[in-house]
Protein backbone atom coordinates (compact mmCIF):
# COMPACT_ATOMS: atom_id res chain seq x y z
CA UNK A 1 0.00 0.00 0.00
CA UNK A 2 1.23 3.32 -1.17
CA UNK A 3 0.21 4.88 2.56
CA UNK A 4 2.58 2.21 4.37
CA UNK A 5 5.49 2.62 1.98
CA UNK A 6 5.69 6.40 2.22
CA UNK A 7 5.14 5.99 6.22
CA UNK A 8 8.33 3.76 6.00
CA UNK A 9 9.99 6.15 4.05
CA UNK A 10 9.39 8.84 6.07
CA UNK A 11 8.32 10.98 3.09
CA UNK A 12 5.21 12.85 5.03
CA UNK A 13 5.09 15.64 2.36
CA UNK A 14 3.50 13.11 -0.37
CA UNK A 15 1.78 11.35 2.82
CA UNK A 16 -0.10 14.49 4.54
CA UNK A 17 -2.19 15.30 0.96
CA UNK A 18 -2.71 11.83 0.77
CA UNK A 19 -4.10 10.87 3.86
CA UNK A 20 -6.18 14.21 4.30
CA UNK A 21 -8.22 13.12 1.17
CA UNK A 22 -9.36 9.89 2.64
CA UNK A 23 -12.12 8.39 4.04
CA UNK A 24 -12.18 7.96 8.27
CA UNK A 25 -13.63 4.80 7.92
CA UNK A 26 -11.02 3.87 4.73
CA UNK A 27 -8.07 5.29 7.15
CA UNK A 28 -8.97 3.49 10.02
CA UNK A 29 -8.47 0.38 8.17
CA UNK A 30 -4.67 1.68 7.18
CA UNK A 31 -4.35 1.71 10.79
CA UNK A 32 -4.86 -1.82 11.15
CA UNK A 33 -2.23 -2.97 9.35
CA UNK A 34 0.65 -0.84 10.40
CA UNK A 35 2.53 -3.54 11.69
CA UNK A 36 5.32 -1.53 13.99
CA UNK A 37 3.39 0.33 17.00
CA UNK A 38 5.84 2.78 16.81
CA UNK A 39 4.53 4.47 13.35
CA UNK A 40 0.77 4.70 14.57
CA UNK A 41 1.14 7.89 16.43
CA UNK A 42 2.98 9.21 13.78
CA UNK A 43 1.00 8.99 10.95
CA UNK A 44 -2.29 9.90 13.37
CA UNK A 45 -0.03 13.13 14.42
CA UNK A 46 -0.22 13.79 10.17
CA UNK A 47 -3.83 13.32 10.13
CA UNK A 48 -6.28 16.99 10.50
CA UNK A 49 -7.79 17.42 13.63
CA UNK A 50 -11.42 16.57 12.86
CA UNK A 51 -10.38 13.74 10.33
CA UNK A 52 -8.34 12.54 13.55
CA UNK A 53 -11.14 12.10 15.07
CA UNK A 54 -13.16 10.22 12.70
CA UNK A 55 -10.72 8.24 12.41
CA UNK A 56 -10.30 7.36 15.80
CA UNK A 57 -13.79 6.72 16.49
CA UNK A 58 -13.74 3.94 14.09
CA UNK A 59 -10.87 2.39 15.31
CA UNK A 60 -11.00 -0.82 16.93
CA UNK A 61 -10.82 -1.29 20.66
CA UNK A 62 -7.89 -2.31 20.69
CA UNK A 63 -6.30 -0.33 18.57
CA UNK A 64 -8.05 3.03 20.27
CA UNK A 65 -5.62 1.79 23.54
CA UNK A 66 -2.53 1.23 22.09
CA UNK A 67 -2.93 5.00 20.59
CA UNK A 68 -4.06 6.68 23.39
CA UNK A 69 -0.71 5.46 25.03
CA UNK A 70 1.03 6.50 22.33
CA UNK A 71 -0.11 10.29 22.40
CA UNK A 72 0.85 12.59 24.75
CA UNK A 73 -1.88 14.98 27.26
CA UNK A 74 -1.66 17.86 24.65
CA UNK A 75 -2.30 15.81 21.77
CA UNK A 76 -5.27 13.98 23.89
CA UNK A 77 -7.05 17.10 25.12
CA UNK A 78 -7.10 17.56 20.96
CA UNK A 79 -8.72 14.41 20.28
CA UNK A 80 -11.30 14.52 23.09
CA UNK A 81 -12.45 18.06 22.13
CA UNK A 82 -13.08 17.35 18.44
CA UNK A 83 -15.20 13.78 19.82
CA UNK A 84 -18.97 13.94 19.92
CA UNK A 85 -19.88 13.36 23.54
CA UNK A 86 -21.53 10.18 22.37
CA UNK A 87 -18.37 8.73 20.89
CA UNK A 88 -16.79 9.76 23.81
CA UNK A 89 -18.76 7.76 26.20
CA UNK A 90 -18.47 4.50 23.89
CA UNK A 91 -14.34 4.92 24.12
CA UNK A 92 -14.68 5.16 27.90
CA UNK A 93 -16.97 2.11 28.28
CA UNK A 94 -14.37 0.13 26.06
CA UNK A 95 -10.99 1.28 27.93
CA UNK A 96 -9.33 -0.12 31.04
CA UNK A 97 -9.57 2.07 34.06
CA UNK A 98 -5.87 3.71 34.02
CA UNK A 99 -7.12 4.90 29.92
CA UNK A 100 -10.66 6.11 31.43
CA UNK A 101 -8.84 8.10 34.28
CA UNK A 102 -6.32 10.52 31.87
CA UNK A 103 -8.97 10.93 29.26
CA UNK A 104 -11.58 12.22 31.85
CA UNK A 105 -8.41 14.09 33.48
CA UNK A 106 -7.99 15.75 29.85
CA UNK A 107 -12.01 16.52 29.47
CA UNK A 108 -12.90 20.14 31.14
CA UNK A 109 -15.74 19.84 34.29
CA UNK A 110 -18.93 20.30 31.59
CA UNK A 111 -17.49 17.27 29.56
CA UNK A 112 -17.30 15.27 32.47
CA UNK A 113 -20.41 16.12 33.93
CA UNK A 114 -22.08 15.17 30.62
CA UNK A 115 -20.05 11.86 30.39
CA UNK A 116 -21.04 11.12 34.19
CA UNK A 117 -24.48 11.49 33.53
CA UNK A 118 -24.85 9.48 30.54
CA UNK A 119 -22.54 6.63 31.99
CA UNK A 120 -25.11 6.53 34.55
CA UNK A 121 -27.98 5.31 32.38
CA UNK A 122 -28.50 1.22 32.17
CA UNK A 123 -26.06 -0.58 29.56
CA UNK A 124 -28.68 -1.36 26.96
CA UNK A 125 -31.23 1.63 27.41
CA UNK A 126 -31.27 4.61 24.97
CA UNK A 127 -29.97 7.05 27.25
CA UNK A 128 -26.89 5.01 26.68
CA UNK A 129 -26.14 5.89 23.43
CA UNK A 130 -27.63 9.21 22.98
CA UNK A 131 -25.88 12.39 22.28
CA UNK A 132 -26.19 15.71 24.31
CA UNK A 133 -25.26 17.11 20.49
CA UNK A 134 -28.26 18.35 18.85
CA UNK A 135 -29.68 21.95 17.83
CA UNK A 136 -32.91 23.42 20.45
CA UNK A 137 -34.99 26.30 18.91
CA UNK A 138 -38.01 28.04 19.96
CA UNK A 139 -41.47 28.28 18.90
CA UNK A 140 -41.36 32.78 19.00
CA UNK A 141 -38.02 32.68 17.26
CA UNK A 142 -37.85 33.65 13.43
CA UNK A 143 -36.33 31.30 10.55
CA UNK A 144 -33.81 33.91 10.19
CA UNK A 145 -32.63 33.53 13.98
CA UNK A 146 -32.79 30.08 13.98
CA UNK A 147 -30.68 30.23 10.85
CA UNK A 148 -28.36 32.61 12.95
CA UNK A 149 -28.46 30.26 16.45
CA UNK A 150 -27.62 27.25 13.99
CA UNK A 151 -24.48 29.47 12.27
CA UNK A 152 -22.93 29.95 16.02
CA UNK A 153 -23.92 26.75 17.23
CA UNK A 154 -23.18 23.74 14.53
CA UNK A 155 -19.88 23.21 14.51
CA UNK A 156 -20.15 21.54 18.21
CA UNK A 157 -23.65 19.85 17.43
CA UNK A 158 -23.56 15.86 15.62
CA UNK A 159 -26.58 17.04 13.04
CA UNK A 160 -28.55 20.11 12.33
CA UNK A 161 -30.78 18.26 9.62
CA UNK A 162 -33.08 18.04 12.44
CA UNK A 163 -33.49 20.88 15.20
CA UNK A 164 -35.69 20.49 18.14
CA UNK A 165 -37.91 23.08 19.52
CA UNK A 166 -38.44 23.22 23.38
CA UNK A 167 -39.97 25.45 25.57
CA UNK A 168 -38.35 27.47 28.19
CA UNK A 169 -38.68 24.50 31.08
CA UNK A 170 -36.57 22.14 27.86
CA UNK A 171 -39.89 20.03 27.05
CA UNK A 172 -39.81 18.80 23.76
CA UNK A 173 -42.53 20.79 21.69
CA UNK A 174 -41.74 19.56 17.86
CA UNK A 175 -39.36 19.92 15.21
CA UNK A 176 -38.29 21.49 12.16
CA UNK A 177 -35.93 20.29 9.10
CA UNK A 178 -33.24 22.21 7.44
CA UNK A 179 -35.21 21.83 4.36
CA UNK A 180 -38.06 23.15 6.71
CA UNK A 181 -36.12 26.15 7.34
CA UNK A 182 -34.90 26.65 3.40
CA UNK A 183 -38.21 26.62 2.17
CA UNK A 184 -39.64 28.78 4.66
CA UNK A 185 -39.74 32.68 4.68
CA UNK A 186 -37.15 34.46 6.63
CA UNK A 187 -39.79 36.28 8.70
CA UNK A 188 -41.64 33.45 9.39
CA UNK A 189 -42.01 32.33 13.69
CA UNK A 190 -41.07 28.40 13.91
CA UNK A 191 -43.91 27.97 15.62
CA UNK A 192 -45.45 28.33 12.60
CA UNK A 193 -43.49 25.83 10.36
CA UNK A 194 -42.98 23.63 13.48
CA UNK A 195 -44.01 19.52 13.14
CA UNK A 196 -46.09 18.80 16.64
CA UNK A 197 -46.24 15.07 15.78
CA UNK A 198 -43.27 14.00 16.98
CA UNK A 199 -41.99 10.48 17.11
CA UNK A 200 -39.86 9.72 20.10
CA UNK A 201 -38.24 7.91 22.97
CA UNK A 202 -37.97 7.64 26.78
CA UNK A 203 -33.98 7.48 27.97
CA UNK A 204 -34.97 3.83 29.39
CA UNK A 205 -36.34 2.77 26.34
CA UNK A 206 -34.29 -0.37 25.47
CA UNK A 207 -31.53 0.81 22.55
CA UNK A 208 -32.57 -2.14 20.14
CA UNK A 209 -36.28 -0.91 20.02
CA UNK A 210 -34.88 2.49 19.76
CA UNK A 211 -32.50 1.55 16.88
CA UNK A 212 -35.28 -0.02 15.25
CA UNK A 213 -37.95 2.37 15.00
CA UNK A 214 -35.09 4.62 13.52
CA UNK A 215 -34.34 1.84 10.75
CA UNK A 216 -38.70 1.95 10.89
CA UNK A 217 -39.41 5.33 10.71
CA UNK A 218 -36.18 6.06 8.20
CA UNK A 219 -35.32 8.66 9.85
CA UNK A 220 -31.42 10.58 10.79
CA UNK A 221 -31.87 10.95 14.55
CA UNK A 222 -34.62 10.23 17.55
CA UNK A 223 -35.33 12.49 20.46
CA UNK A 224 -34.80 11.11 23.61
CA UNK A 225 -36.80 12.70 26.51
CA UNK A 226 -37.16 11.76 30.18
CA UNK A 227 -40.84 10.85 31.85
CA UNK A 228 -41.33 14.80 32.31
CA UNK A 229 -41.04 15.30 28.19
CA UNK A 230 -37.81 16.97 28.94
CA UNK A 231 -35.63 16.83 25.62
CA UNK A 232 -32.19 15.17 26.63
CA UNK A 233 -30.83 14.16 23.95
CA UNK A 234 -30.87 12.43 20.36
CA UNK A 235 -30.09 8.88 18.89
CA UNK A 236 -28.25 9.46 15.93
CA UNK A 237 -28.22 6.99 13.11
CA UNK A 238 -25.13 5.90 12.94
CA UNK A 239 -25.22 5.04 16.42
CA UNK A 240 -28.64 3.03 15.60
CA UNK A 241 -27.02 0.76 13.12
CA UNK A 242 -23.73 0.04 15.12
CA UNK A 243 -26.21 -1.23 17.60
CA UNK A 244 -27.82 -3.07 15.08
CA UNK A 245 -25.25 -4.51 13.82
CA UNK A 246 -24.11 -5.87 17.61
CA UNK A 247 -27.39 -7.58 18.32
CA UNK A 248 -27.65 -9.37 15.17
CA UNK A 249 -24.13 -10.88 16.05
CA UNK A 250 -24.90 -11.48 19.36
CA UNK A 251 -27.77 -13.15 17.81
CA UNK A 252 -25.97 -15.26 15.66
CA UNK A 253 -23.88 -16.14 18.48
CA UNK A 254 -26.43 -17.43 20.77
CA UNK A 255 -28.33 -19.17 17.99
CA UNK A 256 -24.88 -21.04 17.31
CA UNK A 257 -24.73 -21.74 20.91
CA UNK A 258 -21.67 -19.20 21.31
CA UNK A 259 -21.38 -17.04 24.38
CA UNK A 260 -21.13 -13.47 22.52
CA UNK A 261 -18.30 -11.19 22.44
CA UNK A 262 -17.69 -7.75 21.48
CA UNK A 263 -14.15 -9.04 20.29
CA UNK A 264 -13.28 -9.63 16.32
CA UNK A 265 -12.75 -13.35 15.90
CA UNK A 266 -8.96 -12.60 14.59
CA UNK A 267 -8.61 -10.83 18.17
CA UNK A 268 -9.88 -13.19 20.42
CA UNK A 269 -7.82 -15.64 22.20
CA UNK A 270 -7.86 -18.97 21.82
CA UNK A 271 -8.64 -19.52 25.51
CA UNK A 272 -11.69 -17.12 25.39
CA UNK A 273 -12.69 -18.83 22.45
CA UNK A 274 -12.89 -21.86 24.43
CA UNK A 275 -14.17 -20.30 27.70
CA UNK A 276 -17.17 -18.73 25.48
CA UNK A 277 -18.07 -22.42 23.77
CA UNK A 278 -17.26 -24.61 26.54
CA UNK A 279 -20.66 -24.32 28.54
CA UNK A 280 -22.92 -24.33 25.69
CA UNK A 281 -21.34 -27.70 24.54
CA UNK A 282 -21.40 -29.12 28.03
CA UNK A 283 -25.39 -28.26 27.94
CA UNK A 284 -26.23 -29.78 24.89
CA UNK A 285 -23.29 -32.62 25.62
CA UNK A 286 -25.97 -33.86 28.92
CA UNK A 287 -29.14 -32.80 27.08
CA UNK A 288 -27.75 -35.08 23.81
CA UNK A 289 -27.32 -38.48 26.90
CA UNK A 290 -31.11 -39.07 26.20
CA UNK A 291 -30.87 -39.76 23.16
CA UNK A 292 -27.94 -42.57 24.00
CA UNK A 293 -30.98 -43.34 26.75
CA UNK A 294 -33.54 -44.10 23.79
CA UNK A 295 -31.77 -46.13 22.08
CA UNK A 296 -30.44 -48.36 24.65
CA UNK A 297 -34.15 -48.76 25.97
CA UNK A 298 -35.23 -49.88 22.39
CA UNK A 299 -31.74 -52.05 21.40
CA UNK A 300 -33.62 -55.34 21.14
CA UNK A 301 -35.90 -53.60 18.61
CA UNK A 302 -32.50 -51.74 16.41
CA UNK A 303 -30.81 -55.01 16.67
CA UNK A 304 -33.47 -56.69 14.94
CA UNK A 305 -31.64 -59.62 12.41
CA UNK A 306 -31.69 -57.96 8.75
CA UNK A 307 -33.91 -55.25 9.78
CA UNK A 308 -31.66 -53.91 12.57
CA UNK A 309 -28.99 -52.59 10.50
CA UNK A 310 -31.36 -50.57 8.21
CA UNK A 311 -32.91 -49.24 11.22
CA UNK A 312 -29.75 -48.11 12.61
CA UNK A 313 -28.68 -46.74 9.30
CA UNK A 314 -31.14 -44.49 8.29
CA UNK A 315 -31.10 -42.83 12.12
CA UNK A 316 -28.81 -40.17 10.98
CA UNK A 317 -31.15 -39.16 7.99
CA UNK A 318 -34.07 -39.12 10.23
CA UNK A 319 -32.14 -36.56 13.00
CA UNK A 320 -30.60 -34.67 10.46
CA UNK A 321 -33.74 -33.83 8.59
CA UNK A 322 -35.50 -33.20 11.95
CA UNK A 323 -33.14 -30.73 12.93
CA UNK A 324 -33.08 -28.41 10.32
CA UNK A 325 -37.14 -28.24 9.68
CA UNK A 326 -36.81 -27.00 13.28
CA UNK A 327 -34.04 -24.80 12.54
CA UNK A 328 -35.76 -23.34 9.41
CA UNK A 329 -38.83 -22.83 11.38
CA UNK A 330 -36.84 -21.18 14.89
CA UNK A 331 -35.06 -18.78 11.95
CA UNK A 332 -37.97 -17.50 10.61
CA UNK A 333 -39.86 -16.80 13.91
CA UNK A 334 -36.86 -15.47 15.34
CA UNK A 335 -36.87 -12.76 12.22
CA UNK A 336 -40.21 -12.34 12.98
CA UNK A 337 -39.92 -11.42 16.71
CA UNK A 338 -36.63 -9.09 15.61
CA UNK A 339 -38.73 -6.97 12.80
CA UNK A 340 -41.64 -6.78 15.47
CA UNK A 341 -43.58 -8.99 12.56
CA UNK A 342 -44.65 -11.70 15.11
CA UNK A 343 -45.66 -11.90 18.76
CA UNK A 344 -46.93 -13.94 21.42
CA UNK A 345 -50.69 -13.12 20.69
CA UNK A 346 -49.96 -14.31 17.05
CA UNK A 347 -49.21 -17.96 18.42
CA UNK A 348 -52.23 -19.94 17.15
CA UNK A 349 -51.93 -18.13 14.12
CA UNK A 350 -48.13 -19.18 13.66
CA UNK A 351 -49.42 -22.99 14.68
CA UNK A 352 -51.71 -22.87 12.35
CA UNK A 353 -49.52 -21.95 9.50
CA UNK A 354 -46.59 -24.24 10.33
CA UNK A 355 -49.44 -27.53 11.19
CA UNK A 356 -49.99 -26.87 7.29
CA UNK A 357 -46.15 -26.37 6.19
CA UNK A 358 -45.40 -29.43 8.29
CA UNK A 359 -47.89 -31.61 6.54
CA UNK A 360 -46.85 -30.56 3.05
CA UNK A 361 -43.22 -30.79 3.55
CA UNK A 362 -43.44 -34.17 5.77
CA UNK A 363 -45.76 -35.43 2.95
CA UNK A 364 -43.21 -34.78 0.06
CA UNK A 365 -40.17 -36.20 2.19
CA UNK A 366 -41.72 -39.31 3.99
CA UNK A 367 -43.01 -39.96 0.40
CA UNK A 368 -39.38 -39.39 -1.15
CA UNK A 369 -37.81 -41.41 2.03
CA UNK A 370 -40.24 -44.44 1.53
CA UNK A 371 -38.86 -44.36 -2.48
CA UNK A 372 -35.53 -43.85 -1.59
CA UNK A 373 -35.03 -46.28 0.92
CA UNK A 374 -37.59 -49.28 -0.95
CA UNK A 375 -35.26 -48.92 -4.09
CA UNK A 376 -32.28 -46.83 -3.65
CA UNK A 377 -31.82 -48.94 -0.77
CA UNK A 378 -33.04 -51.91 -2.53
CA UNK A 379 -35.54 -53.25 0.08
CA UNK A 380 -38.17 -54.40 -2.05
CA UNK A 381 -35.43 -57.23 -2.23
CA UNK A 382 -35.75 -57.74 1.35
CA UNK A 383 -39.05 -59.82 2.93
CA UNK A 384 -41.25 -57.52 5.02
CA UNK A 385 -39.11 -54.56 3.69
CA UNK A 386 -42.56 -52.44 2.77
CA UNK A 387 -42.69 -52.24 6.26
CA UNK A 388 -39.56 -51.06 7.32
CA UNK A 389 -39.58 -48.04 4.44
CA UNK A 390 -43.16 -47.88 5.96
CA UNK A 391 -41.22 -47.17 9.52
CA UNK A 392 -38.89 -45.25 8.32
CA UNK A 393 -41.17 -42.77 6.02
CA UNK A 394 -43.82 -42.37 8.77
CA UNK A 395 -41.06 -41.37 11.16
CA UNK A 396 -39.92 -38.76 8.97
CA UNK A 397 -43.50 -37.85 8.06
CA UNK A 398 -44.12 -36.91 12.33
CA UNK A 399 -40.63 -35.69 12.76
CA UNK A 400 -41.48 -33.32 10.56
CA UNK A 401 -44.31 -32.15 11.62
CA UNK A 402 -43.58 -31.79 15.30
CA UNK A 403 -40.06 -30.04 14.50
CA UNK A 404 -41.96 -27.71 12.39
CA UNK A 405 -44.14 -26.75 15.61
CA UNK A 406 -40.94 -26.69 18.10
CA UNK A 407 -39.61 -24.50 15.87
CA UNK A 408 -41.76 -22.30 15.85
CA UNK A 409 -43.22 -22.21 19.35
CA UNK A 410 -40.20 -22.36 21.52
CA UNK A 411 -38.87 -18.86 20.43
CA UNK A 412 -42.33 -17.69 21.16
CA UNK A 413 -42.23 -18.76 24.34
CA UNK A 414 -38.72 -17.72 25.14
CA UNK A 415 -40.14 -14.05 24.23
CA UNK A 416 -43.38 -14.44 26.33
CA UNK A 417 -41.16 -15.49 29.41
CA UNK A 418 -38.60 -12.60 28.82
CA UNK A 419 -35.83 -14.80 27.54
CA UNK A 420 -33.88 -14.17 24.28
CA UNK A 421 -35.57 -16.48 21.45
CA UNK A 422 -32.11 -16.86 19.93
CA UNK A 423 -30.85 -18.39 23.00
CA UNK A 424 -33.35 -21.57 22.31
CA UNK A 425 -32.40 -21.78 18.45
CA UNK A 426 -30.71 -24.21 16.59
CA UNK A 427 -28.69 -25.55 19.04
CA UNK A 428 -31.73 -26.57 21.63
CA UNK A 429 -33.86 -26.70 19.14
CA UNK A 430 -31.89 -29.93 17.59
CA UNK A 431 -31.15 -31.34 20.70
CA UNK A 432 -35.10 -31.88 21.21
CA UNK A 433 -36.24 -32.90 17.73
CA UNK A 434 -33.09 -35.60 17.96
CA UNK A 435 -34.89 -37.31 21.36
CA UNK A 436 -38.36 -36.55 19.77
CA UNK A 437 -37.30 -38.28 16.16
CA UNK A 438 -35.76 -41.04 18.03
CA UNK A 439 -38.68 -41.43 20.55
CA UNK A 440 -41.15 -41.56 17.14
CA UNK A 441 -38.75 -43.92 15.41
CA UNK A 442 -38.55 -46.35 17.83
CA UNK A 443 -41.98 -45.82 18.33
CA UNK A 444 -43.17 -47.19 15.13
CA UNK A 445 -40.32 -49.62 14.94
CA UNK A 446 -42.14 -51.38 18.09
CA UNK A 447 -45.40 -51.35 16.31
CA UNK A 448 -45.18 -52.39 13.28
CA UNK A 449 -41.81 -54.91 13.21
CA UNK A 450 -42.28 -56.07 16.54
CA UNK A 451 -43.92 -58.72 16.05
CA UNK A 452 -42.03 -59.89 13.22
Amino acid sequence: MEILELLTERKFGALKPLVASMNATDLAGVFEQIENETDLPVLFRILPKDLAAETFVEMDGDLKEKLLGALNDKELRAVMDELFLDDTVDIIEEMPASVVKRMLAQSDAETRAYINEILKYPKDSAGSIMTIEFVALRKAMTVDEAFERIRKTAIDKETIYTCYVTDDKNKLLGLVSAKDLMLAQKTATIGEIITENVIYAYTEDDKEDVARKISDYGFLALPIVDREMRLVGIVTVDDAMDVLQEENTEDIAKMAAVTPTDKPYLKTSVWRICINRLPWLLILLVSSTFSGLIISANEATLNMPVYGIVLTACMPMLMGTGGNAGSQASAMIIRGIALKEVSFSDLWRVVWKEIRVSVLLGAILSAACFLKVLFVDKLYAVQNGTLVALVISLSMLCTIFFAKLIGAILPLLAKKLKLDPAVVASPFITTIVDVLSLTIYCAFAVAILGSL
